[in-house]
């Protein structure tokens, strides 16, 4: 084979693991755009005072999120895509139910502001560290750690609280120990993850 010939495969070889990775429309990303849809869906119930279809919503949401991981594993589906669109789905899910929770609008209880902007904050904080990283050193995987997936956890496990407070009676202390324990991780976290970042960098020297 010519120089010329070898060259066109290895092109061709380049071009086919490149939309390989990609792969947007899989059955899993599909899963995952169809979680970013439900996001309205999210805000207009709880601003209706629908609290028990918004719990459904969020449920549904949250199981799809495990549905679309485990399908990507089993069928073999994983894609540069989907790695960059779950977690992006995941933030925008759980940053519009904290604020639409946030925000008084008569219901029996709501998410402090306080730990709200704090969450906010801490995925910025984030996303500009993973940022900074990748203009200036080129690292494009930073995978979360233990406790990035614990705040994310409890994230969840406070939003489906906050729902079912304001469907069912539940005790006080319950939404107020979940918003105590998300201030901690959230705090831990967030310095973790900057910890890792400034250890990476200092690795790379």
């Amino acid at each position: 084979m010519t120089r010329t010939g070898r060259r066109r495969v290895d092109r061709e070889k380049i071009y086919s693991r490149v939309e390989e990775s990609l792969r947007p429309l899989t059955l899993p990303n599909f899963i995952t755009m169809i979680r970013m849809a439900m996001v309205p869906f999210l805000v207009l119930a709880i601003s209706s005072h629908r609290f028990g279809l918004a719990l459904v919503i969020f449920v549904v949401a949250g199981l799809s999120d495990s549905l679309d991981g485990a399908l990507a594993r089993i069928l073999d589906m994983r894609s540069l895509f989907g790695a960059y669109l779950d977690p992006i789905a995941d933030k925008l899910l759980l940053s519009t139910a904290y604020i639409a929770l946030t925000l008084d609008l008569g219901q029996m209880v709501v998410i402090p502001a306080w730990l709200t902007i704090l969450v906010i904050f801490r995925d910025i904080v984030i996303v500009l560290v993973a940022l900074v990283l990748y203009l200036a050193a080129g690292i494009r995987k930073f995978p979360p750690s233990i406790w990035g997936k614990m705040t994310t956890f409890m994230h969840v496990v406070t939003v489906t609280v906050v729902l079912a407070a304001n469907v069912w009676a539940v005790p006080a202390w319950l939404p107020s120990t979940c918003f105590t324990i998300s201030l901690v991780l959230v705090v831990i976290s967030g310095s973790h993850y900057i910890y890792r970042a400034a250890r990476t960098v200092e690795g790379l020297e």
